[in-house]
């Protein structure tokens, strides 16, 4: 029995034993980039079982984390996204409602302003009882120099593999790297040109809860045009800036010149009670562009291209890895 056939055996008993009752489960591939996604179907009913990485393989509790935003999403009405109906927390398993629709390709105004409103429900949820209980963010950055720091720390894990890739270390050394000195010390002068400093964390009172990762990749067209959101493995507190600068550049669904201005507005008008979130916003934009031109590159790291091919990635390691380097090329082209 191959790799496949293995996982596959283990998501249909864990179907059964969570439903208590026979059921039909497939793998959909490119269901997730992390996580394995399977469709089970139980007599009438159909249910969506995701599958998180192992905890040896990534010390980050996903299930806790997006059972936990589920529940209290929940608990306060919002209805855009799929429930929680078992968890197995030994073998790393949730199953959920399943939702009919399908992926985003195209982002119109529309969508944006129901992606506005659905970030606008879950802004509100910060004063509730329960919102203390949620955990920071997957990478918060409540602060420039954690941006920095980031971003450093993903330069010094790529420049580690520069004997194995030539083509990847020409593109550290030539043109991104020098790109980061340049972006860093931008962002420190309009900062301190506003009288907000690069260093110190934001106040409690400036950060929200925030779907991190947020964006139109983690979302579903269901069949009356109406917009679904899943995955929430990264949600917590932050500030919301990051948030924003994730959706605006985020490369998964591309926004277009007109959606995207039509997000920003929306997106200070939300979070605008902040004196400083439009200041932040267009000092720190260019180093999340930068992160995620970072992030684009993941696939040259071993450990997370082995990630991949659990979640079900087909294509060959160089064919990903030329692809993904094309593309961090193309966003840092962009930014500048």
């Amino acid at each position: 029995m191959n790799a496949h056939d293995l996982s596959l055996s283990l998501a249909t008993d864990v179907a059964k034993t969570l439903l208590a009752a026979p059921a039909e489960v497939e793998h959909l591939l490119g269901g997730g980039r992390n996580s394995r996604i399977y469709k089970v179907r139980c007599g009438a009913e159909t249910f969506a079982l995701k599958q998180y990485p192992a905890r040896a393989d990534d010390p980050r509790d996903r299930l806790g984390t997006e059972v936990a935003a589920l529940g209290l999403m929940q608990r306060h009405g919002i209805d855009v996204i799929p429930q929680v109906i078992a968890v197995d927390q030994t073998r790393n398993f949730v199953l959920l409602s399943w939702i009919e629709g399908d992926l985003v390709k195209e982002v119109d105004d529309g969508d944006v302003d129901s992606a506005a409103a659905f970030l606008s429900s879950i802004h509100a949820l910060r004063h509730a009882p329960d919102a203390s209980r949620q955990r920071p963010a997957a990478e918060a950055c409540l602060s420039g120099a954690e941006v920095e720091r980031q971003l450093q720390a993903r330069l010094v894990g790529l420049a580690k593999l520069e004997g194995a890739e030539p083509a990847l270390a020409g593109f550290l050394a030539q043109e991104l790297a020098p790109a980061c000195g340049q972006y860093v010390a931008a962002a420190k002068d309009r900062l301190k040109a506003k009288e907000l400093d690069f260093a110190v964390e934001i106040p409690q009172e400036k950060r929200s809860l925030v779907p991190a990762d947020f964006g139109f990749h983690n979302s579903l067209r269901q069949g009356d045009g109406s917009l679904a959101y899943i995955d929430f493995e990264y949600f917590g507190w932050d500030d919301p800036v990051k948030l924003t600068a994730d959706i605006l550049l985020h490369p998964g669904v591309p926004l277009g010149l007109a959606q995207r201005d039509r997000f920003r507005t929306a997106a200070e008008r939300l979070y605008g009670e902040d004196e400083s979130f439009a200041v932040r916003l267009e000092a720190l934009l260019p180093l999340f562009g930068l992160r995620w031109v970072l992030i684009l590159l993941n696939e040259f790291l071993p450990d997370r291209w082995q990630r991949r091919v659990l979640a079900g990635a087909t294509e060959s390691w160089d064919d990903a890895k030329a692809r993904q380097l094309n593309k961090a090329r193309a966003l840092l082209a962009q930014l500048a």
